[in-house]
């Protein structure tokens, strides 16, 4: 039954993903915006949404129950950390097998100002959240740092909206769900971005269902599962969007979906997490910080350098996925 649920849910998670970025192309270039704002707020914030709400469900309704904060805790940590690492390893992958080409010569077309500031307000803003795990601090501070992080957000929206950036290139003809016509009203477009929202969420916690029956069975903790394999089946909406846009030759797209979804999970789930948690890291949570921080860094400077972001760099992002799952199943047999 358990691998049924996870076929099914994981169906659900890819055909929603084909309607989403088919409605948030049409929508934004209707709203006319821009490669940046589509990528790293329409379609990173969305997408995000799934993961978000596992941490939000398990903090808010955890009834001061210890285990359960610690799982929310995970859970806030674990998104960013898969999308800096797993995520970006997905992208390397798939620019190498649609493009047909090697290693060393095989370039993304991305806006890299368009990266750079969402890679740079992540690796900012990340550190904090992570510090303040460290360090512990009053209420106050706390209080004051959710703030920080909220404010930093709007901030970020606010600079996403103004700047000016390349229009939408190429796109789609047709609403997938509307068949009648080449110009579908707008409306149909916002209702076909809601209702696929509305199927990866659905496909998204099932997923997170049966890996977490399966992982019982196995007696995996729950705090690594919030951490590893609960973002790891949340994060696939993020993952499935940007194949289909590197596929389409939509470098700024795909890649704008991760790392604006990168920004959104150091700044508004962290918040919630430093209010209504201890927010005390452990040896794992603190590990995956620090390989997600070192992954953000690698990227930030190859987005600085003068040459063009190759798939080959990117690929790092697995073998940091897979160091840490080596530390994760170390503690575990410990």
């Amino acid at each position: 039954m358990t691998v049924v649920e996870l076929v099914l849910s994981l169906a659900a998670i890819l055909l929603a993903a084909a309607l989403f970025t088919n409605a948030v192309e049409i929508l934004g270039d209707r709203l006319n915006l821009g490669q940046g704002a589509v990528g790293s707020l329409l379609a990173a914030v969305g997408t995000a949404l799934p993961e978000t709400m596992i941490p939000i469900v398990a903090i808010l309704f955890s009834e001061g129950d210890a285990e359960t904060g610690h799982i929310g805790i995970g859970a806030i940590l674990g998104a960013p950390f898969m999308l800096t690492t797993l995520a970006m390893f997905v992208v390397g992958i798939s620019v190498l097998v649609f493009r047909g080409r090697e290693i060393g010569s095989a370039e993304l077309r991305i806006d890299e100002g368009i990266t750079r500031r969402d890679v740079g307000f992540f690796l900012v803003f990340f550190t904090l959240a992570a510090a303040a795990g460290v360090v512990q601090l009053p209420i106050y501070a706390k209080a004051l740092l959710a703030v920080v992080l909220v404010g930093a957000y709007v901030f970020y929206v606010r600079q996403v909206l103004r700047a000016e950036g390349a229009l939408l290139e190429e796109v789609p003809g047709r609403l997938t769900l509307w068949p009648f016509g080449s110009r579908p009203p707008t409306w149909t477009a916002a209702a076909q971005l809601v209702g696929s929202l509305v199927v990866m969420g659905a496909g998204a916690h099932f997923f997170v269902d049966a890996v977490e029956h399966g992982s019982a069975a196995l007696g995996i903790p729950a705090g690594l599962i919030a951490l590893v394999l609960a973002p790891l089946a949340t994060e696939l909406p993020e993952k499935f969007n940007s194949i289909l846009w590197i596929r389409e030759n939509k470098d700024t797209l795909a890649l704008g979906n991760i790392t604006g979804a990168m920004v959104f999970q150091s700044t508004i789930p962290v918040a919630i997490g430093v209010i209504f948690t201890d927010w005390r890291l452990d040896f794992l949570s603190i590990f995956a910080v620090v390989l997600a921080l070192i992954s953000g860094l690698g990227l930030y400077a190859m987005l600085r350098s003068k040459r063009p972001l190759r798939a080959g760099p990117l690929l790092g992002g697995g073998a940091m996925y897979a160091i840490f799952l080596v530390a994760a199943i170390f503690v575990v047999l410990l």
